[in-house]
Protein backbone atom coordinates (compact mmCIF):
# COMPACT_ATOMS: atom_id res chain seq x y z
CA UNK A 1 0.00 0.00 0.00
CA UNK A 2 1.70 3.58 -1.41
CA UNK A 3 0.59 6.70 0.42
CA UNK A 4 0.92 9.63 -1.49
CA UNK A 5 1.38 13.05 0.41
CA UNK A 6 0.32 16.40 -1.19
CA UNK A 7 2.18 19.34 0.04
CA UNK A 8 4.70 17.13 1.25
CA UNK A 9 6.93 20.13 2.46
CA UNK A 10 4.81 22.02 4.14
CA UNK A 11 4.34 22.42 7.78
CA UNK A 12 1.86 19.59 8.29
CA UNK A 13 2.54 18.06 4.58
CA UNK A 14 6.02 17.10 5.84
CA UNK A 15 5.09 15.88 9.63
CA UNK A 16 2.60 13.24 7.33
CA UNK A 17 5.06 11.82 5.22
CA UNK A 18 7.33 11.34 8.97
CA UNK A 19 4.29 9.64 10.88
CA UNK A 20 3.73 7.43 7.66
CA UNK A 21 7.53 6.53 7.21
CA UNK A 22 7.57 6.18 11.19
CA UNK A 23 4.66 3.64 11.00
CA UNK A 24 6.94 1.82 8.22
CA UNK A 25 4.52 2.69 5.64
CA UNK A 26 5.44 3.67 1.55
CA UNK A 27 5.53 6.94 0.89
CA UNK A 28 5.47 8.82 -2.27
CA UNK A 29 5.88 13.08 -1.44
CA UNK A 30 4.40 15.62 -3.99
CA UNK A 31 6.26 18.31 -4.19
CA UNK A 32 6.61 20.88 -7.20
CA UNK A 33 10.35 21.25 -6.58
CA UNK A 34 12.13 17.78 -5.58
CA UNK A 35 15.36 18.75 -5.42
CA UNK A 36 14.17 20.94 -2.56
CA UNK A 37 12.37 18.98 -0.53
CA UNK A 38 14.67 17.26 2.01
CA UNK A 39 12.48 14.35 2.80
CA UNK A 40 13.27 10.94 4.83
CA UNK A 41 15.69 8.63 3.22
CA UNK A 42 13.05 5.81 1.62
CA UNK A 43 10.63 8.28 0.42
CA UNK A 44 9.42 8.72 -3.08
CA UNK A 45 9.54 12.20 -4.00
CA UNK A 46 8.02 12.86 -7.36
CA UNK A 47 7.32 16.45 -8.99
CA UNK A 48 3.71 17.65 -9.77
CA UNK A 49 2.11 20.51 -9.09
CA UNK A 50 -1.92 20.18 -7.95
CA UNK A 51 -2.80 23.66 -9.85
CA UNK A 52 -1.42 22.08 -13.48
CA UNK A 53 -2.98 18.64 -13.34
CA UNK A 54 -0.87 17.90 -16.64
CA UNK A 55 2.28 17.75 -14.55
CA UNK A 56 0.44 14.34 -12.68
CA UNK A 57 1.34 11.78 -14.96
CA UNK A 58 1.49 8.85 -13.15
CA UNK A 59 1.71 10.41 -9.74
CA UNK A 60 -1.23 8.16 -8.41
CA UNK A 61 -0.60 4.82 -10.00
CA UNK A 62 -0.11 2.33 -7.44
CA UNK A 63 -1.66 4.70 -4.76
CA UNK A 64 -3.92 3.26 -2.53
CA UNK A 65 -4.45 6.42 -0.30
CA UNK A 66 -4.31 10.57 -0.70
CA UNK A 67 -3.62 12.86 1.14
CA UNK A 68 -4.63 16.22 -0.31
CA UNK A 69 -4.11 20.07 0.65
CA UNK A 70 -7.52 21.59 -0.04
CA UNK A 71 -5.68 24.95 -1.66
CA UNK A 72 -3.69 26.24 -4.00
CA UNK A 73 0.01 26.72 -2.79
CA UNK A 74 1.47 29.38 -1.18
CA UNK A 75 -1.30 31.83 -1.63
CA UNK A 76 -3.77 29.55 0.09
CA UNK A 77 -6.54 30.28 -2.65
CA UNK A 78 -8.98 28.14 -3.90
CA UNK A 79 -7.69 24.99 -5.79
CA UNK A 80 -9.77 25.36 -9.06
CA UNK A 81 -8.64 22.43 -10.55
CA UNK A 82 -9.70 20.07 -7.86
CA UNK A 83 -11.98 17.95 -9.92
CA UNK A 84 -9.60 17.03 -12.71
CA UNK A 85 -6.83 16.37 -9.68
CA UNK A 86 -9.66 14.19 -7.79
CA UNK A 87 -10.42 12.44 -11.30
CA UNK A 88 -6.92 11.25 -11.88
CA UNK A 89 -6.76 10.29 -8.19
CA UNK A 90 -9.84 7.48 -8.87
CA UNK A 91 -9.02 6.62 -12.24
CA UNK A 92 -5.41 5.14 -11.12
CA UNK A 93 -7.65 3.08 -8.38
CA UNK A 94 -7.22 5.26 -5.12
CA UNK A 95 -9.56 4.56 -2.32
CA UNK A 96 -9.07 6.56 0.05
CA UNK A 97 -8.17 10.22 0.72
CA UNK A 98 -7.57 12.67 3.38
CA UNK A 99 -7.68 16.69 2.78
CA UNK A 100 -6.22 19.63 4.85
CA UNK A 101 -9.07 21.90 4.88
CA UNK A 102 -7.97 25.47 3.56
CA UNK A 103 -9.38 28.83 4.42
CA UNK A 104 -11.23 29.49 1.18
CA UNK A 105 -13.24 27.43 -1.27
CA UNK A 106 -14.47 23.42 -0.57
CA UNK A 107 -13.38 22.51 -4.25
CA UNK A 108 -11.68 19.19 -3.10
CA UNK A 109 -14.08 18.50 -0.45
CA UNK A 110 -17.17 18.83 -3.01
CA UNK A 111 -15.00 16.73 -5.49
CA UNK A 112 -14.66 13.83 -3.45
CA UNK A 113 -18.19 13.68 -2.40
CA UNK A 114 -18.81 12.63 -5.92
CA UNK A 115 -16.51 9.87 -5.33
CA UNK A 116 -16.87 6.11 -4.20
CA UNK A 117 -13.53 7.06 -1.91
CA UNK A 118 -13.31 6.63 1.82
CA UNK A 119 -12.33 10.73 2.57
CA UNK A 120 -11.75 12.45 5.78
CA UNK A 121 -12.01 15.99 5.73
CA UNK A 122 -9.11 17.32 8.81
CA UNK A 123 -9.95 21.53 9.49
CA UNK A 124 -7.28 22.47 12.16
CA UNK A 125 -7.85 26.02 13.96
CA UNK A 126 -4.69 28.03 14.19
CA UNK A 127 -1.61 26.78 13.68
CA UNK A 128 0.74 26.76 16.68
CA UNK A 129 4.04 27.73 13.85
CA UNK A 130 2.19 30.64 13.94
CA UNK A 131 3.97 32.29 16.56
CA UNK A 132 7.40 32.04 14.34
CA UNK A 133 6.21 34.97 13.09
CA UNK A 134 7.25 36.81 16.22
CA UNK A 135 10.73 35.06 15.84
CA UNK A 136 12.48 37.86 14.26
CA UNK A 137 11.26 40.65 16.53
CA UNK A 138 11.91 38.52 19.93
CA UNK A 139 15.79 37.47 18.64
CA UNK A 140 16.27 40.86 17.92
CA UNK A 141 14.26 43.35 20.71
CA UNK A 142 13.35 40.60 22.81
CA UNK A 143 9.49 42.55 22.12
CA UNK A 144 6.33 41.41 20.32
CA UNK A 145 3.94 43.90 18.98
CA UNK A 146 0.20 42.52 18.09
CA UNK A 147 -3.17 44.00 18.37
CA UNK A 148 -5.77 42.43 19.85
CA UNK A 149 -4.55 40.91 23.28
CA UNK A 150 -7.83 39.70 24.86
CA UNK A 151 -8.77 37.31 22.01
CA UNK A 152 -8.71 33.30 22.33
CA UNK A 153 -6.87 30.61 20.01
CA UNK A 154 -7.08 26.93 20.66
CA UNK A 155 -3.96 26.64 18.64
CA UNK A 156 -2.61 23.00 17.50
CA UNK A 157 0.26 21.88 16.83
CA UNK A 158 1.35 20.84 13.35
CA UNK A 159 2.25 17.44 14.39
CA UNK A 160 -1.18 16.64 15.90
CA UNK A 161 -2.60 17.56 12.75
CA UNK A 162 0.00 15.01 10.74
CA UNK A 163 -0.71 12.47 13.43
CA UNK A 164 -4.91 12.38 12.67
CA UNK A 165 -4.39 12.75 8.63
CA UNK A 166 -1.99 9.71 9.12
CA UNK A 167 -4.17 7.59 11.33
CA UNK A 168 -7.05 7.97 8.68
CA UNK A 169 -5.53 7.15 5.64
CA UNK A 170 -4.09 4.31 7.38
CA UNK A 171 -7.19 3.03 9.35
CA UNK A 172 -11.05 2.09 9.13
CA UNK A 173 -13.68 4.35 10.38
CA UNK A 174 -12.92 7.83 9.45
CA UNK A 175 -15.28 7.51 5.99
CA UNK A 176 -17.33 10.90 6.15
CA UNK A 177 -15.74 12.72 9.08
CA UNK A 178 -14.88 16.38 9.18
CA UNK A 179 -12.31 16.71 12.15
CA UNK A 180 -11.99 20.02 13.88
CA UNK A 181 -8.76 20.06 15.75
CA UNK A 182 -7.35 22.69 18.08
CA UNK A 183 -4.84 21.98 21.16
CA UNK A 184 -5.71 21.57 24.80
CA UNK A 185 -6.08 25.48 26.14
CA UNK A 186 -7.56 28.82 24.81
CA UNK A 187 -4.48 31.59 25.28
CA UNK A 188 -4.56 34.97 24.70
CA UNK A 189 -1.27 36.31 22.78
CA UNK A 190 -0.01 37.45 25.64
CA UNK A 191 -0.12 33.63 27.31
CA UNK A 192 1.68 32.98 23.93
CA UNK A 193 4.30 35.81 25.04
CA UNK A 194 4.83 34.85 28.51
CA UNK A 195 4.76 31.53 27.29
CA UNK A 196 7.53 31.55 24.80
CA UNK A 197 9.43 33.38 27.42
CA UNK A 198 9.59 30.71 29.86
CA UNK A 199 10.79 28.28 27.03
CA UNK A 200 13.83 30.51 25.88
CA UNK A 201 14.71 32.17 29.16
CA UNK A 202 14.30 35.66 28.02
CA UNK A 203 11.90 38.29 29.13
CA UNK A 204 9.68 39.14 26.23
CA UNK A 205 7.45 42.24 26.13
CA UNK A 206 3.95 42.08 24.72
CA UNK A 207 3.29 45.55 23.20
CA UNK A 208 -0.29 46.14 22.67
CA UNK A 209 -1.32 47.82 18.92
CA UNK A 210 -4.20 49.55 18.15
CA UNK A 211 -6.19 47.95 15.16
CA UNK A 212 -5.11 51.08 12.92
CA UNK A 213 -1.84 50.70 13.67
CA UNK A 214 -1.81 46.60 12.96
CA UNK A 215 -3.80 47.42 9.71
CA UNK A 216 -1.13 50.19 8.77
CA UNK A 217 2.02 47.49 9.50
CA UNK A 218 -0.09 44.95 7.33
CA UNK A 219 -0.48 47.51 4.81
CA UNK A 220 3.39 48.32 4.60
CA UNK A 221 3.92 44.24 4.54
CA UNK A 222 2.50 44.24 1.46
CA UNK A 223 -1.24 42.66 1.69
CA UNK A 224 -3.98 43.38 0.30
CA UNK A 225 -7.25 45.60 1.52
CA UNK A 226 -9.29 42.23 1.82
CA UNK A 227 -6.45 40.29 3.17
CA UNK A 228 -6.07 42.84 6.00
CA UNK A 229 -9.73 42.82 6.41
CA UNK A 230 -9.77 39.42 7.03
CA UNK A 231 -6.58 39.24 9.34
CA UNK A 232 -8.84 41.87 11.43
CA UNK A 233 -11.75 39.47 11.85
CA UNK A 234 -9.58 36.63 12.20
CA UNK A 235 -7.52 38.38 15.36
CA UNK A 236 -10.01 40.58 16.65
CA UNK A 237 -13.13 39.12 16.35
CA UNK A 238 -12.25 35.01 15.42
CA UNK A 239 -15.23 32.78 15.15
CA UNK A 240 -16.12 30.45 18.36
CA UNK A 241 -14.36 27.53 16.35
CA UNK A 242 -11.26 29.67 16.74
CA UNK A 243 -10.64 29.29 20.35
CA UNK A 244 -13.27 26.50 21.25
CA UNK A 245 -11.23 23.41 22.74
CA UNK A 246 -11.98 19.97 21.00
CA UNK A 247 -11.05 16.63 22.03
CA UNK A 248 -10.67 15.35 18.26
CA UNK A 249 -6.98 15.01 18.80
CA UNK A 250 -6.91 12.20 21.62
CA UNK A 251 -10.22 10.82 20.42
CA UNK A 252 -8.87 10.08 17.26
CA UNK A 253 -4.73 9.51 17.82
CA UNK A 254 -5.23 7.80 21.46
CA UNK A 255 -3.15 10.74 23.18
CA UNK A 256 -3.52 14.22 24.43
CA UNK A 257 -3.16 17.19 22.25
CA UNK A 258 0.43 18.76 22.44
CA UNK A 259 0.47 21.77 24.44
CA UNK A 260 2.07 25.57 23.23
CA UNK A 261 4.74 24.91 26.05
CA UNK A 262 5.78 22.00 24.09
CA UNK A 263 5.51 23.66 20.89
CA UNK A 264 7.70 26.33 22.23
CA UNK A 265 10.32 23.77 23.79
CA UNK A 266 10.65 22.32 21.00
CA UNK A 267 11.10 25.52 18.91
CA UNK A 268 12.82 27.56 21.15
CA UNK A 269 16.58 27.85 19.34
CA UNK A 270 14.44 30.04 16.25
CA UNK A 271 14.14 32.76 19.10
CA UNK A 272 17.24 32.87 20.59
CA UNK A 273 20.04 35.13 18.78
Amino acid sequence: MTFLVTGATGSVGRKVVDELVRAGHPVRALTRDPGKAGLPEGVEVVAGDLTRPETLGGVFDGVTAAHFIGFAGDDYGPLESAAEVVDLAVRAGVRRATVLKGVQGEQVEEALRKTDLEWTFVQPVEFMSNALNWAESIRTEQTVREPFPKALSAMVHEADIAAVIATALTGDGHHGQTYVLTGPEALTKPDKVRILAEATGQDIAYVELTEQQARERWAAEGHAPETIDFFVWVHGDPPEIGYTVAPTVEQVTGRPARTFAEWAVEHKERFTA
